[in-house]
């Protein structure tokens, strides 16, 4: 079977970025723990919460399992980011630039090795939480529509990490988005749902920021099933979040090849 050259340049930067990734534990182990640790902690914390009148589940760590996802999403945006940050740094983009090496190969190779870690860490939380007694009301199709999620997700998150990289060409820069992204999960509404938000700001910050959507479309499989109006707004919110995120880092990598 012939392959074109694009096709093999993005399958071997993907699977160097896989290889770098799994060869530093630090990359691997923490945010594997860190997201899950966060949700024992919460769930400990709010469970009371499943005692309100209209909250959706009677468990807790079933409506929380939705956030080690983006959680995980954000790990491997900044791992990910750093590594590309490294490659600018040591002159390995330098030396692509050199070869025939498409720009668009080196972004799609990179973001795949970005997307496998996702969907690997995806993997690992719907194990645990099954092994915990957490079920996916939406069935095992709702356990695969989860890990598309997390894929587009982690492409949009990836992408944008990538176009920080490209920018600036530093990996601290690069893990300074980590504390931005965590603003906008801890102001969604991955601790309460949006209607039984009590005080007004909180509850408007809520609904205007995208990461509560995609949290409540990994939520509404986990505990509620098919529902399709959570599903559209997800998909909705990765996808055009991934096209802008795309976009830009397609325009900085143009402009640090032309640099180069």
């Amino acid at each position: 079977m012939i392959t074109s050259p694009t096709v093999n340049q993005v399958g071997s930067l993907a699977w160097r970025s896989i290889v770098r990734q799994a060869r530093q534990p630090a990359h691997v182990i923490p945010p594997l723990l860190f997201p899950l640790a966060l949700l024992a902690v919460n769930s400990g914390g709010l469970h009371a919460a499943t005692s309100l009148p209209g909250f959706p589940t009677k468990s807790f760590v079933a409506f929380a399992l939705a956030v080690p996802f983006i959680q995980g999403a954000l790990f491997a945006t900044l791992n990910g980011g750093a590594d590309l940050a490294r490659d600018i740094q040591t002159g390995f983009l330098n030396r692509l630039a050199l070869t025939p090496m498409r720009s668009s190969a080196v972004i799609a190779g990179h973001l795949a090795g970005v997307v496998a870690q996702g969907i690997f860490q995806t993997t690992f939380y719907l194990v645990v939480g099954l092994a915990i007694g957490v079920g996916i009301h939406a069935g095992i199709g709702g356990g695969l529509v989860i890990l598309v999620l997390a894929a587009l997700v982690c492409l949009g998150f990836g992408a944008f990490g990538t176009f920080v990289a490209l920018q600036t060409g530093s990996g601290e820069a690069t893990q300074a988005t980590f504390p931005i992204f965590f603003v906008f999960l801890f102001i969604s509404s991955m601790n309460m749902p949006r209607n039984l938000l009590g005080h007004t700001w909180f509850r408007i910050a809520a609904t205007i920021n995208p990461v509560s959507y995609l949290i409540e479309g990994f939520r509404s499989l986990v505990i509620q099933g098919w529902n399709f109006e959570a599903l559209g707004l997800a998909f909705g919110v990765a996808i055009g979040f991934a096209v802008v995120a795309i976009t830009l880092s397609s325009l900085a990598m143009k402009r640090r090849m032309t640099r180069t």
